[in-house]
């Protein structure tokens, strides 16, 4: 198993994206841009594929480590920090903006249906049994 096949899993089992890897790798002052990231993803016969190199994995399970429990200093539950990526908190505040935006105008009441089975005398059985 390669170090790209181990970035790829982590990354699916993980749910992250590359902006959450990014993030990672910077919290172990590592810069690396998109196009790197996928170029470790793609398939081995790929003409821009890129073999992850041992210092690029382990950075990335160091920014994991912190990310995930936090440093020494500041400790964090891993529940916590899986559940409240910094990504989708920025996505959760776009929607708010947006949300509020919308929702300006006075609410139209929800009209509801007939009430009662609906009535199924028109459909033709294949072998002509009513219900």
């Amino acid at each position: 198993m390669t170090n790209n096949d181990i970035l790829k899993k982590l990354r699916v089992a993980l749910m992250l994206r590359d902006t959450d890897i990014e993030a990672i790798m910077s919290l172990v002052d590592f810069k690396i841009s998109t196009s790197e990231l996928g170029a470790f993803f793609r398939s081995e016969d790929h003409p821009k594929y890129m073999e992850c190199g041992d210092q690029i994995l382990r950075n990335f399970l160091n920014g994991l480590i912190i990310y995930t429990r936090g440093t020494k200093e500041a400790p964090k539950k891993p529940a916590d920090a899986l559940l409240h990526k910094p990504v989708m908190a920025k996505a959760k505040m776009g929607n708010a903006a947006t949300q509020q935006k919308s929702d300006t105008g006075p609410k139209k009441p929800f009209k509801k249906g007939p009430k009662g089975p609906p009535d199924l005398s028109f459909v033709a059985y294949k072998n002509k049994k009513k219900s």
